[in-house]
């Protein structure tokens, strides 16, 4: 797999009968190993252990419907009260980050309303705060740690 700009991590990894797999230490069990997973994995061990996020308050390709059509949250950030706080866009690395994927995110956050939205292919990684009163959407200069993204606003 394609190195990432993400802090070294370990994982299990095990092959099979013409797949590779990779230990899912949230969902507790194997996945199939894709660019995607590869990516979400190293992107939830940089939460974990550098921005120290709560494992138990995160959620892994949770399924939800928009506009009738069933949809999974690559990543998805609870509060410790169990809201939705922070959407996390997860892509291969060869794949660009464009407007079209920040439309993606954006759409899914139609059913959730959180603040922080968050956009990585591994290389690039965008990260950014929802204002709902000043109606804005601003882009930050570093992926915010738990701590920030749980902090009630005045």
């Amino acid at each position: 797999m394609k190195p990432l700009k993400l802090p070294p991590c370990s994982l299990r990894i095990k092959e099979g009968p013409g797949e590779k797999a990779i230990y899912d230490p949230l969902r507790k069990k194997y996945v199939t190993l894709t660019p995607e997973e590869w990516v979400r994995q190293h992107f939830v061990n940089y939460l974990v252990q550098y921005l120290d996020y709560p494992p138990g308050l995160i959620g892994i390709e949770v399924g939800f419907r928009l506009h009738s059509m069933l949809r999974r949250a690559d990543i998805l950030v609870h509060d410790r009260t169990g809201e939705p706080v922070m959407i996390v866009e997860c892509k291969a690395p060869e794949v660009k980050i464009t407007q079209e994927v920040f439309d993606q995110v954006i759409n899914y956050n139609f059913n959730y309303g959180v603040r922080y939205l968050v956009v990585t292919n591994g290389i690039t990684h965008f990260a950014g705060k929802i204002d709902t009163a000043a109606h804005s959407f601003d882009l930050l200069d570093h992926i915010p740690d738990y701590e920030t993204i749980t902090r009630t606003e005045p």
